[in-house]
């Protein structure tokens, strides 16, 4: 049956406690800051799609410069703090650092990262100075990563920002589809507001492209525009019993919990969640811990084509989800319009698509599991409707740029998953900076 507050506030706040630690003292960063090597040409500069100098800000926390540490940090990635605590690091930074060739734990970059950012962020520490104004004004749509991060480029040139977001708080993805043991909302406002606390960026809520305002109109007053709004609703299914009671998008499911509270966020005893993705592991390990009794995967291919890392996969693993591979949901059924049981095909891998991962071939069998929720956590779609509207040249809803982020409309440009369909916080936080060199060079800044 699906209701909420299924347990004591204790053990809610017990389970979502942060995942990723910080050190606990300066004593304790000391020390892994000391078992760098700091090579030369480093690989997990490489590894980071913001390229941090990641050997100078670790040096800089040996040599208890941590003001200067943030400082690296941020001048590469100003969402350095939220990266640190969401990023698949694995694959990135750490999973490039040279003591994996070694057989040694990798340093633990991330956690020093966490340590010298989120000291910047709690102590307000003023590491930018502003530039005076020089009369320029430009839109961003949507105070996400890729948003905020372009903002903040232009304001530190004197560049007058208005970013224009549809929620009620800043931070896109990172504030509303994260699992909360990773980033709690009030960590993303306090990030929102370091950022936009250098001067000359005002963000106007609950406003809607298309619906509130259209692009003519930041055409006519702005100097230049930057969309960042992201990617839209989950994908569908498109199988029978999708509109049973029960079923839900990851998406929806993840915002409402952070929206909401967690005691608040009705959870099924018996949960399956379709996709392998990130938001298909934050959203079948926060079931479980909301206190469903099973949660199961249900993932097309097999594990060595899956999206999410083995880190995460981990943690799906430890909270005690199942994971069945190879299948794909064909029918959901259900009684008095609520969700019953989930019936799957067995797949198998045929060649592969254009992604390079073998394609899931129907192998004419099924099996049957019973279930009280069904999670469609299948990726998400971009607004082709809307993108259209304004006669935005896209691929599929994926807006098309030029090598300086430009669309084909003048003066309007674009970074992050409005562009690549869905990457990590990190490449839009990159795809922001793109955005704003261009934006600086066509405004003659």
């Amino acid at each position: 049956m699906i209701k909420s507050n299924k347990l004591k506030s204790e053990q809610y706040e017990q389970n979502f406690a942060d995942i990723r630690p910080p050190f606990e003292d300066s004593t304790a960063a000391k020390v892994e800051a000391n078992r760098c090597l700091f090579c030369y040409d480093a690989p997990c500069i490489k590894g980071c799609p913001t390229h941090i100098d990641i050997p100078k800000f670790i040096k800089q926390i040996a040599s208890d410069n941590v003001k200067g540490s943030a400082h690296t940090i941020f001048i590469s990635n100003i969402m350095g703090a939220g990266c640190s605590k969401v990023c698949p690091v694995e694959k990135l930074c750490e999973g490039n650092c040279v003591y994996n060739l070694l057989e040694e734990e990798p340093i633990q970059i991330a956690r020093l990262q966490q340590y010298s950012s989120m000291k910047a962020l709690d102590e307000n520490w003023k590491l930018f100075d502003r530039k005076s104004s020089v009369g320029k004004k430009v839109a961003i749509v949507g105070a996400g990563p890729a948003g905020l991060s372009c903002a903040h480029v232009l304001s530190r040139e004197g560049i007058d920002i208005t970013i224009f977001e549809k929620e009620n708080k800043a931070g896109g993805l990172m504030t509303y589809g994260i699992a909360a043991y990773k980033v709690t909302p009030e960590f993303c406002e306090n990030e929102a507001n370091y950022i936009s606390s250098l001067g000359g960026i005002e963000i106007k809520y609950n406003q809607e492209l298309g619906k509130d305002f259209t692009l003519a109109q930041l055409k006519k007053e702005f100097d230049a525009v930057f969309l960042a709004f992201g990617v839209g609703e989950t994908r569908q299914l498109n199988i029978p019993g999708e509109k049973l009671e029960g079923v839900v998008d990851a998406i929806s499911f993840i915002y409402e919990l952070r929206n909401k509270g967690f005691s608040s966020v009705p959870v099924g005893d018996k949960v399956a969640v379709i996709g392998m993705g990130m938001t298909a592991i934050d959203a079948a390990t926060q079931s479980k811990r909301l206190g469903a009794k099973e949660v199961t995967l249900i993932y097309r291919r097999t594990q060595d084509e899956m999206p999410c890392t083995e880190y995460e996969l981990d943690i799906a693993k430890l909270d005690g989800c199942e994971i069945i591979w190879l299948a794909a949901p064909v029918k959901i059924k259900g009684s008095g319009g609520k969700v019953k049981q989930l019936v799957c095909s067995k797949m198998k891998l045929g060649e592969p698509d254009a992604s390079g991962r073998r394609s899931p071939v129907d192998t004419g069998e099924t099996f049957t599991i019973d279930v009280d929720m069904v999670i469609k956590a299948t990726g998400q779609a971009p607004y082709e409707k809307l993108i259209g509207k304004f006669k935005i040249e896209n691929s599929n809803g994926k807006i098309s740029i030029n090598e300086d982020c430009s669309t084909n409309i003048k003066g309007v440009f674009a970074g992050g998953d409005a562009v690549n369909g869905g990457k990590e916080v990190v490449d839009a936080v990159e795809a922001g900076k793109n955005g704003a060199a261009s934006i600086l060079s066509y405004l003659g800044v």
